[in-house]
């Protein structure tokens, strides 16, 4: 058996308390609460930032940039098994865990990949690049049994940018009813949104050649072929459309996650998105002024670029009150008569527990790829520079053959999801 299929089949099982290695792929004898192992797929910034995480040990590492790989591997110790080919590492007998660290038009095949071969996954964000590529992670992961954790982390850990308090404690004044409904949720620069918001490509890049010590091809994976310019690669590449949408797509659900939690949207979608932008390069992400959704009972959220919207400060409004950023709100007595209210239910947040229970993580593959959606609808109407009208149940676009096409783009070569 799998060490994964094992520990799925004796939760629950207290009497248990000795295992043999070789149920669990090794030698000798091990409790089941012994450390799950782990494979980083992208091991660039992001990816020897997540090196270590409680209840885990890392076996393996995989990257197409040779330098990115010797320094990881030097990092960890020379003790772990290196890849070039994500596949190889995937299918690694001895990792149980595949954390997916590359860059977003990445992340719907590796965890697809990951996830038909029993592997349980941390995935990075954005989810996915589009919507369509979101959907197969979320079919495959229900269809494996996998845990699936989307790394962003402000619906129920650490303080929410801006707000100097955690998300679950604004959750509960959204859930006492005090601010009314419908409401408007406001991410601007009050709450931080203007970080990474000039996150652009370059509308004119010179070929050049790539190193050797990059594998660009491969790199490329499944997105159109482009000359190599080294501002295509590495921290750089979320300027362009191919590989990710710029600072929207970078941090976008960093702030609109938390937003689905608060407005218990985690099993729907706007139904509209209107964009304030200058027209777009075809190749380069620009910049925006304002995107707004909306769903079907009212609720909207506004975003602001940079200082745009400057003047409205209010992060919640509802027809009985507002709630500014540093948790001030401006309903008489509101502490006090919060205090009257149940806390928000608590959530799954430890994977290492999750990935032995069985349970799902609190950000996981359905709610995140809500959120994702959020996103990517924001991106879609920025490329194409018009308003769209969205079926959160068909999860298309209504009436608007082009921004459809964008739902499931075409990916180069023998590449598929």
């Amino acid at each position: 058996m799998k060490r994964r299929s094992f520990l799925k089949n004796v939760t629950g099982l207290a009497a248990l308390t000795i295992v043999p290695r070789c149920v669990l792929g090794g030698n000798g004898h091990i409790a089941p609460s012994d450390q799950l192992t782990k494979g980083i797929i992208g091991v660039g910034s992001m990816g020897r930032g997540h090196m270590g995480y409680d209840g885990t040990r890392l076996v393996a590492m995989c990257d197409v940039d040779a330098n990115h790989l010797d320094a990881a591997s030097k990092m960890a110790g020379g003790n772990v098994k290196l890849y070039q080919d994500y596949r190889d590492l995937i299918h690694d007998p001895n990792v149980d865990i595949v954390h997916i660290a590359t860059p977003p038009h990445w992340h719907g095949i590796m965890a697809v990949e990951a996830a038909k071969a029993g592997k349980d996954i941390w995935c990075e964000k954005p989810m996915t690049r589009t919507i369509g590529e979101g959907k197969r992670v979320m079919e495959a992961v229900k269809q494996h049994g996998n845990i699936f954790r989307l790394n962003t982390w402000f619906r129920f850990t650490d303080n929410f940018y801006g707000m100097n308090t955690s998300v679950p404690k604004i959750k509960k004044l959204v859930d006492s009813g005090m601010l009314g409904w419908p409401l408007k949720v406001v991410i601007s620069k009050h709450t931080g949104f203007n970080w990474k918001f000039y996150w652009q490509g370059k509308t004119q890049l010179e070929e050049m050649k790539a190193p050797a010590h990059l594998d660009y091809d491969m790199w490329l994976g499944p997105a159109p072929y482009k000359p190599y310019n080294s501002h295509r690669v590495h921290g750089t590449f979320r300027g362009y459309w191919d590989y990710d949408g710029g600072g929207l797509g970078d941090m976008g659900q960093h702030y609109i996650d938390p937003v689905q939690y608060l407005l218990d949207k985690d099993d729907t979608s706007p139904i509209s998105v209107e964009i304030d932008a200058p027209q777009q390069h075809f190749d380069a992400v620009g910049t925006w002024r304002k995107i707004a959704f909306k769903y079907d009972d009212g609720c909207e959220i506004i975003l602001y670029g940079d200082d745009h919207g400057s003047q409205d400060k209010a992060y919640i409004e509802g027809p009985n009150g507002r709630v500014y950023p540093n948790f001030e709100c401006d309903i008489p007595n509101w502490e006090k008569k919060l205090a009257e209210y149940p806390d928000v239910e608590p959530q799954n947040k430890s994977f290492s527990e999750c990935v032995r229970s069985r349970e799902r993580f609190a950000l996981n593959e359905d709610n995140g790829f809500r959120s994702s959606t959020i996103v990517n609808m924001g991106l879609v109407a920025l490329r194409l520079g018009r308003n769209l009208k969205f079926d959160p149940t068909k999860l298309e676009f209504i009436d608007d053959e082009a921004a459809n096409r964008l739902i499931n783009q075409p990916m180069r070569g023998s590449w598929s999801i």
